[in-house]
This record gives structure tokens, C-alpha cells and sequence, in this order.
């Protein structure tokens, strides 16, 4: 797989995390309001966030990376840490 199908697929991977993102916001928004408002029960609202909340949380860690999180140049910075840590 060359370079840009890479990135691509990255690309792809955090629109698609976006956009359940957004999603899950608005629906469990509407569904907030209903159960409030109509039911006075709270059950559908959380089984709806826990689920499909971990769908979302899923799509993340697809989409994004521990690197993208900390940072390219984490590693770096650690090892030069390290290495001025073995100097002294």
C-alpha cells in the first residue's frame, strides 16, 4: 500500500468518526428531550449513549492514533530525554 492509500484510509477513518460523531450528539439530544419531557425515564437514553457510544469510541481510536494524540514528534522528544537522562 503506497503513501497516499494510507492516508486515504486515515482521512476516511476520521470523516467517517466525524460524522457518527455529530450524529450521536443529535440523536441522543432528541431522545434526551423525549425521555425528559414524555417518558420521565431515563433507561432508553442511556442504554442508546452506552452502546452506541462505544461504536463511537471505536471509530476514534480507528481514526485517530496514540502519535496523532501526543504528537509526531513524541517519540523523539523522549528519546533525547532518555539519552541527556544516561548522559549526566
Amino acid at each position: 500500500m503506497d503513501l497516499r492509500q494510507k492516508i486515504e484510509k486515515k482521512v476516511d477513518a476520521k470523516i467517517k468518526f466525524e460524522e457518527n460523531l455529530y450524529k450521536y450528539l443529535i440523536v441522543n439530544s432528541i431522545i434526551a428531550i423525549i425521555s425528559f419531557v414524555f417518558l420521565k425515564s431515563y433507561g432508553l437514553l442511556m442504554a442508546v449513549m452506552l452502546f452506541w457510544g462505544i461504536g463511537v469510541l471505536s471509530d476514534f481510536f480507528k481514526a485517530y492514533s496514540f502519535e496523532d494524540i501526543v504528537g509526531h514528534d513524541y517519540r523523539e522528544r523522549k528519546i533525547q530525554e532518555e539519552i541527556s537522562r544516561l548522559g549526566d
